[in-house]
């Protein structure tokens, strides 16, 4: 039996397995496809029919993916440092909430209507989340350093000198390998962001997987793994000003497809609300809200929340099972090496991307977005964790493998556990809530159908809820922590989770 460190644990790991009972009982989990492990068959033995014929485009395709990153976490770095001197403000805070709440594939959408299929529509669907992002890192980080006592800070110089000669150099080091991790997330967000038309690895990943190219989407996804692996060679803080120049040569920022008159539009009819714009009364406004509510707001949000918490527990199972794998105690030195590399192939692969294969093998339901929310972030945690479980000091160096884990590793590490997974729990109802674009009945689901019938209005009332669905289980999510009396160090693992 698990032997729990605290009743809190027990507590808060009884009430989320009751709720994913709860949740099983309404989550769509049915296997439509006709020969679905047939189709996962070919999906795997396709590899050995990998086609390098097209490596010329898909270069290219991997090199844009590359510019685009680069220039949005170039842009967000700064626009976060800014805003984090801004960041203790209510109403700054509140605002970045709700802009990092929403998905990045969403803005792309939104920008798609003005901008068009452009390096900026890119560019500022990754910059606007990522700037919300790093502000509230920045913060914290910053936060953490601010040591000094300012009741002996008389003259605003010398809060100037403190800041630039005692805070900001011992932060720096935190700052700069947070921004090097979110670039490798950066990647991820302008790979997807194919998936909706720019023209990043993304978007042949997409055309192939519709037509059953299982051969071309692994060269995709090898080359995809390349450039992950590889980043900490060629993405640094020496070499990111040359690339960063390169990237605005290569993909210059290029306003020829914007239109004022669309930019206008926009603002003043598209996302007006239908009831303003054409003069309802108040009872037929009233009507008309109620009806996007009832029909869309409330499924689209239960079917979201439903998602995540079957997804979270799922992804918790995960993670317990997977992370001996790379423990010492548990798994020899060759069999921790590829046990490593499978999690970093797992932890690497956008969820977007793995729900789409998954919808390609299983067919229509919530299962290929569980199964791919499950992959994701268990394998995140399991990383993590199985790295805590190798500092850690053992008393049972003598018992077996699983006395051990049971009673002494799993104990240990149980509250650190539930801590990272907690951290994740916003980033799953996020991803939640954007997979409803590939037929699962989510916020997502309704927000796509609204853009594909051109009723903008609606797609802002759909975002809002869909950001105050993530703020709100954020925020539980913190009172979760601070009831175990737990958190996870920004320094230490925070660019890992967030």
């Amino acid at each position: 039996m698990l032997l729990l460190n605290s009743s809190k644990e027990l507590n808060v790991s009884l009430i989320f397995i009751a709720v994913f009972i709860f949740s099983l009982f309404f989550a769509d989990l049915e296997i439509s496809a006709y020969e679905p492990f047939l189709e996962l068959s070919k999906f795997v033995t396709s590899i050995k029919d990998i086609n390098f014929s097209s490596i010329d485009l898909l270069i290219d395709a991997a090199l844009q993916t590359i510019y685009i990153a680069t220039m949005a976490i170039v842009f967000s770095a700064i626009l976060g440092f800014i805003l984090s001197f801004y960041f203790s403000n209510i109403i700054v805070r509140t605002i970045l909430a709700y802009i990092r709440a929403i998905h990045e594939i969403f803005w792309a959408l939104i920008f798609l209507q003005v901008f068009g299929l452009s390096t900026v529509t890119a560019i500022l669907a990754i910059v606007l989340p990522y700037s919300a992002i790093l502000a509230k890192v920045y913060a914290e980080i910053l936060e953490e350093y601010d040591t000094f006592d300012k009741r002996t800070v008389s003259r605003e110089a010398s809060r100037v000198s403190l800041f630039f000669y005692t805070k900001l150099p011992n932060a720096m080091p935190h700052i700069i390998s947070y921004t090097l991790y979110r670039f490798e997330c950066a990647m991820k967000s302008s790979a997807i962001l194919g998936f909706v038309g720019i023209t990043t690895l993304g978007y042949y990943l997409s055309s192939s997987f519709n037509e059953g190219l299982y051969n071309e989407v692994w060269l995709m996804l090898i080359i995809f793994y390349i450039l992950i692996a590889s980043i900490k060679f060629w993405f640094n803080k020496f070499t990111i000003l040359v690339l960063f120049v390169v990237s605005l040569i290569q993909m210059p920022l290029s306003l020829n497809s914007f239109s004022s008159e669309n930019l206008s539009r926009f603002l003043f009819e598209d996302i007006v609300p239908s009831p303003i714009k054409n003069d309802y009364t108040v009872i037929e406004g009233l009507t008309w809200f109620y009806k996007i509510f009832i029909n869309e707001i409330v499924p689209g949000i239960f079917n979201t929340i439903v998602l995540t918490q079957v997804s979270l527990v799922a992804t918790a199972v995960l993670a317990l099972v997977l992370f001996p794998l790379i423990s010492y105690k548990f798994v020899g030195k060759f069999g921790r090496f590829f046990s490593h590399i499978f999690l970093v192939v797992l932890r690497s692969t956008p969820e977007y991307i793995l729900a789409f294969l998954f919808l390609s093998i299983f067919g229509a339901s919530m299962l290929p977005a569980v199964v791919a929310l499950m992959l994701h972030n268990g394998a995140i945690i399991a990383f993590i964790i199985g790295k805590q479980s190798n500092e850690i000091d053992y008393v049972l160096d003598k018992s077996t493998h699983l006395n051990l884990y049971t009673y002494e590793v799993l104990p240990k590490l149980y509250n650190s556990f539930l801590a990272f997974l907690f951290y994740r729990w916003e980033v799953i109802m996020r991803e939640s809530a954007i997979l409803g674009m590939l037929g699962v009945a989510t916020l997502g689901f309704y927000i796509d159908s609204a853009i594909a019938d051109i009723r903008l209005d609606k797609v802002v009332i759909l975002l809002f809820f869909t950001a105050l669905l993530n703020i709100t289980i954020d925020l539980i999510s913190k009172k979760v922590r601070d009831y175990l009396k737990t958190d996870a160090s920004i320094t230490t693992c925070g660019c890992e989770l967030k």
